[in-house]
């Protein structure tokens, strides 16, 4: 993505539809993907986070991308997002598949980090969302030990339901963070953000599924060599068997779906 097309989505005074389709993107199983660097990534996200009006991101990987191609509801969710990046080996590959090339993964456990670093330059707050009573405690331990001076306001688990929005959004909003990770699972954690964005005083929502348990320990990253050659699902699947659908079923289908199913743009 060009340096141009970043600040389109930053700057130009346009409806946040038009920003969004100025940027470069790929469509994949009916999903609109954007095409940028990590660089302009960071830069459109601490600009979306220092914003007065709220913002989602939406990390896509296969699973998430599945879901979408049978529920015409989540993928129009998914597509209103402001940002909406790219996750895993599958969905670089179907963008390939189409000729198109995405420079860079952007899973939540490497992206957090690094808004988290840079956010403690200048005074980003956060709030945390999701996980079980007590894992999230140890979560934020973690996240404060590993970036001192970063200002974790407030946190909470993650089982809540619609009939707890008001009470949650009302806590996120006493402390006015710049930055809300939502780490609920697909597709629960979008769809808590969806429902409840238009209410949040917060810069910028996003969805960052099993950030929590890594934090915590109770997940481990694989090794970087297995990450750069694109089998993390493995070491997510040894470590949690009950996902096996997801991954030894899902992924098949997603590149079945990619190269035979029905053409993405005519599922836009």
């Amino acid at each position: 993505m060009t340096r141009l097309s970043a600040q389109r989505l930053d700057t130009l005074d346009e409806t946040q539809e038009q920003a969004r389709h100025a940027v470069p993107s790929v469509n994949v199983l009916g999903v609109r993907i954007m095409r940028m660097t990590l660089a302009d990534a960071k830069s459109c996200l601490v600009r979306l986070m220092q914003d007065d009006q709220p913002h989602s991101l939406f990390i896509v990987n296969a699973a998430t991308a599945n879901l979408c191609y049978e529920d015409a509801s989540y993928r129009a969710l998914i597509n209103r997002g402001h940002l909406v990046l790219n996750d895993g080996t599958g969905v670089r590959w179907a963008a390939r598949w189409q000729g198109q090339q995405l420079a860079h993964n952007f899973v939540g456990t490497d992206l957090v980090p690094l808004l988290c670093d840079d956010g403690v330059k200048w005074g980003m707050r956060v709030f945390v969302l999701g996980g079980k009573p007590g894992v999230v405690e140890r979560a934020v331990d973690a996240l404060g030990r590993r970036f001192p001076g970063l200002r974790i306001v407030g946190h909470h688990h993650g089982y809540v339901g619609p009939l707890d929005d008001e009470r949650v959004v009302r806590e996120i909003n006493a402390v006015r963070p710049h930055l809300v990770l939502v780490a609920m699972g697909n597709p629960i954690q979008e769809k808590w953000i969806d429902r409840n964005l238009g209410r949040l005083q917060a810069g910028l929502a996003v969805g960052v599924g099993g950030l929590i348990d890594h934090l915590a320990g109770d997940l481990r990253r694989a090794h970087p060599w297995v990450r750069f050659a694109g089998c993390e699902w493995v070491q997510i699947l040894l470590q949690q068997p009950h996902k096996w659908r997801r991954y030894l079923l899902g992924n098949p289908l997603f590149l079945y779906r990619m190269v035979f199913g029905t053409r993405a743009d005519s599922r836009s």
